[in-house]
């Protein structure tokens, strides 16, 4: 059986994995291996966007918390811890996440995008943020106690 490996692996990996080990069943491990690097290539770039995804959420929050100091809530504060810890956890699966690899494919869209977002939220305009990548993964970002 003949299989169109690219439209499949980008529309559902559960059947293109089935497929792949029917297609060995069948004897035909070169379309079984064409499969299965469709398959990798496709999950290669589900988990970029996800970590592009997250990534986004991150900056809006912090170009938030510099913009809206009335508005910081405890809400915030949790979506920023826990966007950074999908962000480790991505990196930790996935190793070719280096530093190195983000800055050069990622950050750029993932600025640009999160600042649009965090426009979009706040209501307002606001001069394209400029983070570092200290901002956006190594400071605190906590809510002052009250007196």
């Amino acid at each position: 059986m003949m299989h169109d490996w690219p439209l499949l692996a980008s529309t559902n990996h559960y059947d293109t994995a089935v497929a792949i080990r029917d297609t060995l069943r069948e004897g035909d491990a070169q379309s079984a291996l064409e499969g299965l690097e469709e398959l990798i290539n496709a999950l290669s770039r589900s988990d970029e966007r996800a970590l592009k995804s997250y990534l986004e959420v991150l900056i809006q929050h912090i170009i938030k918390w510099r913009h809206q100091p009335e508005r910081r809530s405890l809400s915030w504060v949790t979506t920023i811890e826990t966007t950074r810890d999908e962000i480790a956890e991505l990196r930790e699966d996935n190793p070719r996440f280096a530093e190195a690899f983000i800055r050069s494919k990622i950050w750029a869209r993932a600025l640009r995008a999160g600042h649009r977002k965090a426009e979009g939220a706040m209501g307002k305009r606001v001069p394209q943020a400029e983070l570092s990548w200290e901002d956006v993964f190594e400071t605190s970002y906590t809510l002052e106690p009250h007196s």
